[in-house]
């Protein structure tokens, strides 16, 4: 569905429909400022009070191109999970200190979703996405903050950043998109939540009307099923320019001693995610390469926990220049050696060939890829970056091989 830039006022909102913007080359091309009454033309963060004396919101809308890979807000389709990023992204300023007051934003929502009072003060939230031609956005939906399966010291986290060699310290944000795909957001809930918000709820979804009787645990979410898609070559080289740097320096930096690789691969996966552990680079096969052999361990975090469940693992790398991927060979190496309950992991500064990939994801192969784009995304959310990136390998080369 597209609905054109001179239909934008008074519209309904569905999800996934594209909304065309002007094509006069200004601000008034913005279709996020028609949709919505009171809106700015600008930012991630865009807010609209209440016309009254409250000095309540009636209404965000959030707006992502969902292409900045060093803030990568995402929408997991299957679960209906939206993760968004705060916008402090200057260095040097306070996490709050930020233009449109996004991030103060953020902390008051989460602040009154998880003490579990005052819903009704929670604005709702529309998220819309860059289309990519010129102007146009599409609607993903209505969404709240939190999500029933992600505890209250989760949902909204502070954390670190290092880009160009300046911190950032910023939010990320957990929210949900409720399933209202079998009704529209109506254009009189928009003006009511802004000129008579006490009455709004009559013109609400029912999804919305759920969330704020019942809070968390009145989320709805939409939720998916995706359907099998292989990602191509763009998309597993696809990365950064910074990132892009700090691959090919891994891959020069491994040229002469490509079996070195395989240390800063099983970094790279403990860097994703603690809970792989116990890595052993020692073993040696028969074609020259090594294995590493590691655990995955899951427990409940508790400190009096039951004993945890352990799963082996086995970890292949392979340090290859862009127009050389891990092919079918390679992979069924992989697959050969995984024992009975084992599962695999392949690590490339490549990518994984469509005949090959095709084969893991058809035949229900244990194996978790992680290519080019995932270890730069993996870097840059550990700070290291194309100016620190040589220093870390250097490091870790001597930790693991004993090095100079």
């Amino acid at each position: 569905m597209i609905v054109k830039f001179k239909d934008l006022k008074n519209s309904n909102l569905v999800i996934d429909a594209i909304y065309e913007g002007g094509n006069k080359g200004g601000a008034g091309d913005d279709p996020l400022s028609k949709l919505f009454p009171k809106l700015g033309n600008s930012g991630g963060f865009r807010k609209a009070l209440r016309n009254d004396k409250s000095k309540k919101l009636a209404y965000v809308v959030l707006y992502t191109s969902m292409s900045e890979l060093e803030w990568p807000d995402y929408l997991d389709v299957e679960t209906g999970i939206f993760r968004y990023y705060g916008d402090n992204r200057k260095a040097g300023n306070n996490l709050l200190d930020t233009k449109f007051g996004g991030n103060k934003l953020l902390e008051d929502v989460f602040n009154k979703l998880n003490c579990e009072h005052n819903y009704k003060d929670i604005p709702p939230f529309f998220v819309f996405k860059k289309n990519g031609k010129g102007r146009d956005v599409t609607f993903l939906g209505l969404a709240v903050p939190g999500n029933p399966a992600i505890s209250a010291d989760k949902d909204l986290v502070a954390f670190w950043r290092t880009i160009d060699n300046h911190r950032f310290h910023n939010y990320e944000a957990y929210f949900t998109i409720l399933n209202t795909q079998n009704e529209e957001i109506s254009y009189k809930w928009l003006d009511a939540l802004l000129n008579d918000n006490e009455n709004s709820i009559k013109y609400a979804p029912s999804a919305w009307k759920d969330f704020v009787e019942k809070g968390k645990n009145g989320i709805k979410a939409l939720k998916a099923p995706r359907t099998i898609k292989l990602p191509n070559k763009y998309a597993q080289l696809q990365c950064s320019e910074d990132g892009k740097k700090c691959i090919d320096e891994i891959r020069m930096y491994f040229k002469n001693n490509p079996s070195n690789f395989e240390a800063c691969a099983v970094k790279i996966v403990e860097m994703m995610d603690i809970n792989f552990k116990d890595f052993d680079l020692t073993r040696p096969w028969r074609d020259g390469g090594r294995d590493a052999i590691g655990k995955y361990v899951i427990s409940s975090g508790n400190v009096n926990a039951n004993y945890p469940l352990t799963i082996d693992c086995a970890l292949e790398a392979k340090c290859y220049s862009e127009g050389t991927g891990v092919n079918v060979k390679n992979m069924s190496r992989l697959i050969s050696r995984i024992k009975y309950r084992q599962f695999g992991i392949i690590v490339t500064t490549s990518y994984v060939s469509n005949q090959a990939y095709k084969e893991v994801v058809e035949d229900g192969h244990p194996i978790l890829i992680l290519t080019c784009s995932d270890i730069a995304y993996i870097l840059a959310r550990n700070m290291i970056d194309s100016k620190s990136i040589k220093k870390w390998l250097i490091e870790l080369d001597r930790d693991a091989y004993g090095n100079n």
